[in-house]
C-alpha cells in the first residue's frame, strides 16, 4: 500500500500529532519528539505529518502553544471565585495539586521546563504560564485583603509549595504526607 493510501485511511488531525508529541515529551523529553516516533505511535506514515506541519519545529511550537494555553485556561478556571471566597478557592487549589498526583501532567510540565532551559521559545511559554499562575493566585490573596506586594509574595510561596511538594519523596508514608501538606496549606491560607 502506498504512503498516500495509508495516510488517507488513517487521516490524523493536527491535534492528534500535538497530543502524541506531548505524550512523547513526557516520556522522553523534547529530544524524543521525532516525526518517525509519533507516526509509529499514531499508526500512520510520516506523510500525514507533513500535510499538517511544515517541519518538526512547527510541531514543537504548536505543542508549546497548546500546553501554555491549556495551563493558562486551567488556572483562570481554578481561581475563578464562582461564589466561593478567595480563601476557599486557595484551599481548593492546594487540594487539587496535592491530593491527586497527575503524573502525566507533571511529566509534561517538567519536560517543558527542562526544554526551556535551552530554548528561547519554550522559555517564553513557561514564563507566560508562570506569570498567569502568579497573577491569578495573587489576585486571590489580594481578595483576602492583603496589599499587592504581600499578595504577590504569598502567590510565589504558594507555587513554590504546590510544585515543590509534588517533587519530594517523603519517607513518612501517605498519611504523614497528607498531614504535612494539610499543615503547610493552613499556613498558606491562614486568616488574614
Amino acid at each position: 500500500m502506498s504512503d498516500a493510501k495509508a495516510d488517507t485511511k488513517a487521516e490524523v488531525r493536527s491535534e492528534s500529532w500535538i497530543e502524541a508529541g506531548l505524550e512523547e515529551i513526557a516520556r522522553t523529553g523534547v529530544e524524543g519528539v521525532r516525526v518517525e516516533v509519533l507516526a509509529k505511535h499514531l499508526g500512520v506514515t510520516k506523510g500525514g505529518f507533513y500535510r499538517r506541519f511544515r517541519d518538526r519545529a512547527a510541531l514543537l511550537e504548536a505543542m508549546l502553544q497548546q500546553w501554555s494555553a491549556g495551563r493558562i485556561a486551567a488556572i483562570e478556571r481554578h481561581t475563578s471565585l464562582d461564589g466561593a471566597t478567595a480563601r476557599e478557592r486557595l484551599k481548593a487549589l492546594i487540594a487539587l495539586y496535592s491530593e491527586r498526583m497527575n503524573t502525566e501532567g507533571m511529566a509534561v510540565e517538567l519536560a517543558i521546563r527542562q526544554w526551556a532551559r535551552a530554548d528561547e521559545l519554550a522559555a517564553g511559554a513557561v514564563a507566560s504560564v508562570d506569570a498567569a499562575r502568579l497573577k491569578n493566585v495573587g489576585q486571590l490573596y489580594r481578595a483576602t485583603g492583603l496589599p499587592a506586594e504581600e499578595a504577590d509574595a504569598q502567590a510565589f510561596l504558594f507555587y513554590c509549595f504546590v510544585f515543590g511538594q509534588s517533587l519530594l519523596f517523603l519517607e513518612r508514608g501517605q498519611r504523614k504526607r497528607a498531614q504535612l501538606v494539610a499543615k503547610s496549606a493552613e499556613t498558606l491560607v491562614r486568616e488574614i
